[in-house]
């Protein structure tokens, strides 16, 4: 059987600014990595040089059809391997999500002042071990280390070219998509070892899961970076790729593509709290091509102590140990422990990118720049007062309609959606939809 090479982390597998107020806004709906086809998430541990990358992958079909080929920056042993809870990332997606929330007009006829909100291990068999390794040496590629853990069989590969190490690939029923030979090539020359995994199933059935749990890998390096120009070879138009990035600094940006915040602190109408998912894609869509399809959209920055509004709670200390955050409970020298452990050391980045080979030609490269200032995918929705009236609300109703037609328009320049169809589905303040929302009034007087 021929083993298809899955986008598994979009890494490299085959097959405007807020400030730092509280929002203190009522949580509605979030935007997670649900809303977004072949979505694949990538979490990166980052202090000094020693990063720890979890890889959850999006794989569909027979998990014995499922492998992956990564490159990594140095030799991994086996102690640096790690099979993951899928849960934690899952945690992770939530709390990191953009948000919409919701906010209530007071009584209109209320006499007091308004504030105004912010807006388990073994070995290979030994014949099969010695039948590859020979393999392996007659095309110029090494095994340098090979490792079951969990429900993965591992290799550790290098290459002295790209053609070798493509062709031992394919000979082991690794299949490798056409023009990989470049790329794999520019891997070699930065001296990059090759990590290889795929599911042993009979190890699978054995711990009893039913789907694919995320790999980990520690090492260390000074490239601080993701490769995603593999995966990109033999895929079915655009990929979904989230990136958190967990640092003790502050916030992760990307250096060789602009990064870039997405608008936030925006109000819509309130019709948004039932097509949220709809707009917040449509609403990704355009910025992505306002920036000709070649940026990577900051979607969340925060220190994970604290959230305000919260789409989930903050992880906790031991989530965070479990995605490899492994200065939780040290004062930053090795063997020493804080009485306390913080769990507000991590600061959290959430990075989302729509990519191809022809937009994004090179590795994603990353850099930790030391700003902790909040920042979060936030979307209002401003609820207007229903009660009965003890006074004359006219004046307040006029102010609603204006701002119902702001919501409208703003609405429309951030998805490209049709503005009339939009104000068709607003319920105007009074039953009036404002002057400014209706046709001019020459087309009026014969229609």
């Amino acid at each position: 059987m021929r083993l298809m090479i899955t986008l598994v982390t979009a890494l490299v597998t085959f097959t405007v600014t807020t400030t730092a107020q509280a929002f203190c806004g009522f949580y509605v709906a979030r935007a997670d990595t649900s809303l977004f086809n072949r979505a694949s998430q990538v979490v990166l541990v980052r202090d000094d040089d020693r990063t720890v990358i979890t890889m959850a992958n999006d794989f569909e079909g027979e998990v014995e059809d499922f492998a992956v080929v990564i490159p990594v920056p140095t030799m991994i042993e086996r102690e640096q391997i790690n099979v993951g809870d899928r849960a934690v990332i899952q945690h992770l997606d939530a709390y990191t999500s953009p948000r919409l929330v919701e906010y209530h007009d007071p009584d209109p006829c209320a006499r007091h002042e308004v504030y105004e909100m912010l807006g388990r291990d073994s070995d290979f068999p030994a014949a099969a071990n010695k039948q590859m390794r020979s393999s392996a040496r007659s095309r110029g590629v090494t095994i340098e280390a090979q490792y079951t853990v969990g429900e993965y069989d591992i290799l550790i590969l290098s290459a002295t070219q790209s053609d070798g190490l493509i062709r031992w690939l394919n000979d082991n029923d690794y299949k490798i998509p056409q023009g990989a030979e470049r790329v794999v090539d520019s891997y070699l020359k930065q001296d990059m070892r090759f990590f290889v995994a795929k599911v042993n199933v009979e190890e699978q059935s054995k711990l009893g899961y039913k789907y694919l749990r995320p790999i980990q890998v520690a090492y260390e390096s000074n490239k601080f970076m993701l490769p995603i120009r593999l995966g990109t070879l033999n895929a079915r138009g655009k990929q979904e790729l989230y990136v958190y990035a967990l640092t003790r600094t502050g916030r992760v940006e990307t250096t060789n593509y602009r990064t870039v915040k997405l608008p936030s602190n925006v109000n819509v109408p309130e019709f948004v709290d039932g097509e949220f998912g709809d707009f917040y894609r449509a609403m990704f869509e355009k910025q992505t091509l306002k920036e000709d399809e070649r940026a990577v959209f900051l979607e969340y920055a925060w220190d994970m102590g604290w959230c305000d509004p919260c789409a989930a709670d903050p992880l906790s200390a031991k989530e965070l140990r479990q995605l490899g955050v492994f200065w939780l409970g040290s004062n930053g020298k090795e063997g020493k422990r804080m009485s306390q452990p913080q769990a507000q050391n991590v600061f959290v980045t959430r990075l989302h990118v729509s990519y191809d080979a022809e937009h994004f030609p090179e590795d994603l490269m990353f850099q930790e720049t030391g700003d902790r200032t909040n920042y979060q995918g936030r979307y209002v929705i401003q609820r207007a007062w229903k009660g009965e009236a003890s006074c004359d609300i006219s004046e307040y109703e006029a102010s609603v309609r204006e701002r119902q037609e702001r919501e409208a328009q703003q609405l429309a320049n951030l998805t490209g959606w049709d503005v009339d169809e939009i104000r068709g589905k607003i319920p105007f303040a009074g039953g009036v939809q404002p002057e400014s929302g209706r046709d001019p009034w020459w087309k009026r007087i014969w229609n």
